[in-house]
């Protein structure tokens, strides 16, 4: 796949792009535009700090490995309510996140973050892609991020792809937190994703939920600032998949295999309820 890039001078405004995703209804082709955004970004000491605070990540004067998904949110959502987009975002679910740290992630940048999306693939429930984003910065590639993504109304010829299962490993609680009612509004603020079901029980009812549920992002976040001596400071990937929603609030407990150089978790609910599985391992 050829991708034609379009270059941004700076992240674009979030409330526009809202609009133009609210207006967007049904789906409008059969396949992905072959088209990627970059732009220059710099961090925003005060703001990681909130985000930080909110994941309760340590300051070891390194990025937290889930950040660069911030940064690179208001791209993501242009290149999404991108006319050549074919489907509508609201009702996309989000699956699958990996994320690889190449190397350490020090500095304020400048970076630039890229995102496009490829491979799309039938699923059980619809059709899979995945928006794939990268940070770089003068010495080349730092981090990626693959966000696999699930279109509901969308069914294309094909079986989906089986997953790669590997042998569990013994789990062990290593913290439990809780999520109060308000944690979506809160990172949303601070990560700029204000999907409706992340809000307030009021909104999230809209789409079929009974009370917000937690944002998928923030709950990796906050397993992996809890993984942090588990994990290298570099050359690394974490994978999750998604599973039952966080409804909120609600006391979460985070599963995890020992201290090695490739590793299992799972983020647990109420009566042992399923949100997340993963793994992690060098590179």
């Amino acid at each position: 796949m050829v991708i034609d890039w379009h270059e941004l001078a700076e992240p674009p405004a979030l409330p526009g792009l809202y609009a133009r995703a609210l207006l967007r209804r049904g789906i409008r082709g059969r396949s992905l535009p072959e088209l990627g955004l970059r732009c220059p970004v710099s961090v925003d000491p005060a703001h990681l700090a909130r985000y930080r605070a909110i994941c309760a990540c340590q300051d070891d004067a390194r990025l937290p490995p889930t950040y660069p998904h911030v940064l690179a949110f208001a791209l993501q959502l242009k290149l999404l309510a991108h006319p050549s987009f074919p489907f509508p975002l609201l009702g996309l679910v989000h699956l699958e996140n990996r994320i690889r740290v190449l190397r350490q992630l020090g500095g304020l940048g400048p970076f630039t973050v890229s995102v496009h999306t490829a491979d799309l693939r039938p699923h059980d429930k619809g059709a899979q892609f995945s928006l794939v984003t990268r940070l770089q910065d003068q010495l080349g590639l730092l981090w990626e991020g693959d966000s696999r993504i699930l279109c509901r109304g969308l069914r294309l010829e094909g079986h989906p792809p089986d997953h790669d299962t590997p042998p569990e490993q013994a789990l062990a609680e290593l913290s439990r937190w809780q999520a109060p009612a308000d944690i979506g509004r809160r990172y949303a603020r601070i990560a700029g994703d204000c999907n409706p079901i992340h809000l307030s029980a009021l909104s999230a009812r809209l789409f079929g939920f009974p009370r917000a549920i937690a944002h998928g992002l923030w709950n990796k976040a906050r397993c992996l600032a809890a993984l942090s001596e588990h994990l290298p400071t570099a050359g690394y990937e974490v994978e999750v998949r998604f599973q039952k929603p966080v409804l909120l609030p609600a006391e979460l407990r985070l599963m995890a295999s020992a201290p090695a150089a490739q590793g299992q978790l799972r983020l647990l609910g109420e009566n042992d309820l399923p949100h997340l599985a993963g793994r992690w391992r060098a590179l």
